[in-house]
């Protein structure tokens, strides 16, 4: 993934959902808009959001199918993946927060570090780390980090000391809160919810979804082709 100063799905999604967000001493508008964009879309593809916790199980296990979908689907079908921290997973937040400081230091790193927090799951899901203090936890995840984000592990460290990036894991999550989510994973298909929210959904399921989507799309732009 390139780096660009905005992006076009980005820009889309923010103006759709602009509303949502309630201006206050408390809650204030971001910068940019919450998220990872994955891989490269059309500016008019269908838009997948995903809320998914790092360090849970459930997260982990609707990656594949997802991106498959994605993948096979490109350039039709774009996705932001939103980091949302579920208060009952011990290093949830921490884990939020990692992938914020690495998509500032590499963004093209930030999928990676997705993808390997979801293999490592087993050294941080709640009771290995009952009897780690914070700091523990946090250099943990920073050597971890520094496998696929290629930057020091100086100033990985460094990025968790940054406020920055603690105001954009808060952000993730009140902007989760604002739009329902629950639990992990959590899907939104152009701005609508998907039922079933905190479950996996399958490759088919996937398909049955996005194929009947794209194929009104085509309809469309046959029809406005003769018209």
């Amino acid at each position: 993934m390139g780096r660009s100063i905005v992006h076009p799905l980005i820009l889309f999604v923010l103006i759709a959902h602009l509303s949502i967000w309630t201006v206050n001493a408390q809650s204030s508008i971001p910068a940019r808009y919450d998220g990872f964009v994955y891989g490269r879309a059309k500016e008019d593809s269908i838009v997948i959001e995903a809320f998914f916790d790092p360090i849970c199980p459930d997260s982990r296990d609707s990656w594949p199918p997802l991106k498959r979908v994605i993948e096979d689907y490109s350039p039709h079908v774009s996705l932001i993946v939103h980091p949302f921290a579920l208060p009952y997973h011990d290093s949830s937040f921490v884990s939020c927060r990692a992938l914020h400081i690495a998509n500032k230091l590499n963004e093209s790193a930030t999928y990676p570090l997705l993808e390997l927090f979801f293999n490592k799951q087993g050294k941080y899901y709640n009771k290995p780390t009952l009897q780690m203090s914070r700091a523990s936890v946090v250099t943990s995840m920073a050597q971890l980090m520094a496998e696929v984000v290629g930057d020091s592990f100086s100033a990985i460290k460094a990025g968790f000391e940054d406020p920055h990036t603690d105001r954009a894991a808060r952000t993730s999550f009140k902007y989760g809160c604002s739009r329902g989510v629950y639990g992990t994973p959590f899907f939104f298909v152009n701005g609508f919810a998907l039922p079933d929210g905190g479950s996996p959904i399958d490759y088919n399921k996937w398909k049955s979804i996005i194929a009947p989507l794209i194929g009104h799309r085509n309809k469309e732009e046959v029809l406005h082709f003769f018209l």
